[in-house]
């Protein structure tokens, strides 16, 4: 359907109503529940370091629930502070929980760049950072997710794990979620980045995808250079009748689209589909 400039491409997935985040959904309201943000270390065998990464926990978050996870990930030039220093994500979370729109859950933003200096100085496109990437995969399966299992009350089946990430962190997300299948069933990519693999490579096989994946989402900004990376996972997607959502929305390569992105997919995790 076109809405504007505004393009839902929407295969066997029932709950989009909204076509865009309401006015205010990431602005801070007064009178409401808070979820809360811990910044954690964890030893990562991959790299042979301690890292970083920041756990946000729900409004009236309980140690005798367990919860469903959601791995937030960053781009190229951030690290596992840049979706907080840039997207907001708590109170957009915070609002939602508000309005009866999200699924009680735990976000773990991490630091996707997998080397023994993690940070996000110097030449930011240097091969052996843009490597590092590639490397968050083991880090991400080997060494994260084990320590959020042992930290935090969650659900360790990957019908309750969630994976999505901005830009480097999109291609990230669509490479490790959809590499994983076992690992994950829940896949975001926002403004997906070079990185992400062909789509060929990306989903070998379209009936396990179809069998294991509860949500497929993929959307970028119509005034994006890199949408025609997204664009070509989707025509494959469509071509081989694997059910996902393509949304594109008015903007470019930039926190605009990326809060949107995150509102829109976030209140469609872990609830039945349709």
């Amino acid at each position: 359907m076109l809405v504007g400039t505004t393009i839902f491409h929407i295969c066997a997935y029932g709950q989009v109503a909204e076509k865009r985040a309401p006015r205010g959904f990431d602005k801070v309201r007064a009178n409401i529940f808070r979820g809360n943000i811990d910044t954690v270390s964890y030893t990562s065998e991959t790299v042979g370091t301690t890292r970083k990464a920041l756990v946000y926990t729900p409004p009236l978050f309980s140690e005798n629930k367990n919860y469903p996870v959601l791995y937030l990930l960053h781009g190229i030039g951030g690290d596992e502070t840049e979706w907080l220093r840039g997207g907001s994500p708590q109170v957009i979370f915070d609002n939602l929980y508000a309005d009866g729109k999200l699924a009680p859950m735990i976000v773990v933003m991490p630091n996707g760049r997998a080397m023994e200096d993690d940070r996000a100085t110097g030449d930011i496109m240097a091969r052996e950072k843009v490597v590092a990437f590639a490397t968050f995969e083991r880090d991400l399966l080997d060494d994260l997710i084990p320590f959020i299992e042992k930290q935090y009350p969650v659900k360790s089946s990957r019908e309750y794990r969630a994976i999505a990430g901005l830009s480097m962190g999109g291609g990230q997300a669509l490479n490790f979620g959809l590499g994983n299948l076992d690992e994950f069933a829940w896949v975001g990519g926002f403004s997906a980045a070079p990185n992400t693999k062909d789509p060929h490579t990306l989903v070998p096989d379209p009936g396990l995808a179809k069998e294991k994946l509860k949500l497929l989402w993929i959307s970028c900004g119509d005034q994006d250079e890199l949408l025609r990376f997204s664009q070509q996972t989707h025509e494959y997607l469509l071509d081989h009748e694997v059910p996902h959502i393509y949304y594109i929305e008015p903007g470019g390569h930039n926190f605009k689209v990326w809060k949107n992105d995150l509102y829109m997919f976030s209140r469609l995790l872990f609830k039945p589909v349709d």
